[in-house]
């Protein structure tokens, strides 16, 4: 039986924390917690390893944790922060001989499209990535092992999160549809994000991300996507109720 496992590779918003230049608190705080890349995690589930979205940090994650082989990599949505590192999958072409699969929608398509032409053109270029996009559907075989999607909303557009048996991963999400949080309702693990304590247009405020929690029920909830408008670690997990984790780069969860 295979052990289900999640690696916080990032926790951060677009910016990370610290954020350059800033000398807030939490940017000059020297807890390991409150230093964060940009937001994604490494899953292994019933054998198979993903990866959700692949930002710019994505080479310096994959190092830091000894991740040497993907099956997939899964995205929530196409901003620069969330696809930003995929000229860095080319070592594992080279090396394993390995087209990636990577699962997305018209819309991530287009914004990868925008930001890595040669992907899809390379001309005289022989060393441009290789991928095989796959579209993301409600309930995808990827392997064998079964992974369904579900839509939050992000501002005005629609993402997606994605569910491996009995754990959820939301991120970027600011208001989900309540047959949604009805559907979520039987995970185990919930992680989702949580921007900052003030109100956003397009992410899920601290209070905001705790109701979510409370209508769900899961039996352990973690934090993610935190900017550095919230406190530093050790006053932003005080401020959470049991059963709630602000998570930080390099937490390993299994599930």
């Amino acid at each position: 039986m295979h052990q289900n496992k999640l690696i916080f590779l990032g926790t951060g918003t677009s910016t990370g924390v610290p954020v350059l230049s800033c000398r807030c608190r939490t940017c000059v705080s020297e807890d390991f917690r409150d230093k964060r890349l940009r937001s994604s995690v490494y899953v292994e589930y019933e054998g198979v390893k993903f990866v959700v979205d692949c930002g710019p940090d994505f080479r310096q994650q994959l190092f830091r944790h000894g991740i040497e082989e993907l099956d997939a990599i899964l995205f929530t949505h196409g901003h620069r922060d969330h696809i930003g590192g995929i000229d860095d999958i080319r070592p594992l072409n080279y090396l394993q001989n390995k087209v990636l699969p990577m699962y997305v929608d018209r819309h991530i398509m287009s914004e990868i499209q925008r930001a890595f032409p040669y992907v899809f053109d390379p001309g005289e270029y022989t060393g441009s990535p290789r991928a095989e996009f796959l579209p993301i559907e409600p309930r995808m075989n990827i392997k064998g092992t079964v992974v369904e999607a579900f839509n939050v909303w992000h501002g005005k557009n629609i993402i997606w999160g994605f569910r491996f048996g009995s754990l959820a991963y939301i991120t970027d999400a600011n208001r989900i549809e309540k047959s949604t949080l009805d559907y979520l309702k039987g995970v185990k693990v919930l992680v989702i994000n949580a921007l900052r304590l003030e109100p956003h247009e397009t992410h899920f405020t601290l209070a905001e991300a705790l109701e979510v929690i409370q209508y769900i029920e899961p039996e352990q909830a973690y934090l993610t996507h935190i900017s550095h408008f919230m406190p530093p670690y050790r006053e932003l997990q005080d401020l959470l109720p049991p059963g709630v984790t602000a998570a930080y780069d390099g937490l390993q969860i299994e599930f």
